[in-house]
């Protein structure tokens, strides 16, 4: 259970530094702020996300990965703790990380199965639209 709950922290970390600088920050930050408050001032909780909000502009603006690296770290050892004190926000965090999960549009994979029978010979082409003008090999001439 103990990687379990490391693996969700590190996931969560991840997300919260991703989602710091965007639009949607505020939302996160607010969610954040309820999962991790428990017991614990709100305004506090608050106050520690936008300064390392903060950090994390400063390190980008920097470049400096390692700053950065401790942003997450952070967040990761913070969320970890708070999943192992309290089992009830384990299902919290895997919601939030859930709704900032990008969403398939459509298919993920697809296979496809092409067979080529009559005695072919030389070169198959496949493609979803041919305008005309290919030649591959001698023209074809009508006999």
């Amino acid at each position: 259970m103990e990687a379990e709950l490391a693996a969700l922290a590190a996931a969560g970390a991840t997300a919260l530094v991703q989602q710091m600088v965007t639009d949607g920050w505020g939302n996160v930050r607010d969610r954040v702020v309820a999962l991790c408050s428990r017991g614990r001032d709100e305004e506090v909780v608050e106050g520690e996300l936008e300064e390392s909000r903060a950090d994390l502009v400063a390190a980008r603006d920097a470049d400096d990965e390692d700053a950065e690296n401790d942003v997450r770290a952070s967040w990761r050892v913070r969320l970890r703790r708070t999943l192992r004190d309290d089992p009830e926000t384990v299902a919290e965090l895997r919601a939030l990380l859930d709704e900032l999960s990008p969403r398939a549009t459509g298919p993920t994979a697809l296979t496809v199965h092409n067979t080529v029978s009559g005695g072919a010979s030389g070169v198959v082409v496949q493609g979803g639209t041919f305008n005309g003008g290919q030649t591959i090999g001698e023209p074809w001439r009508r006999t």
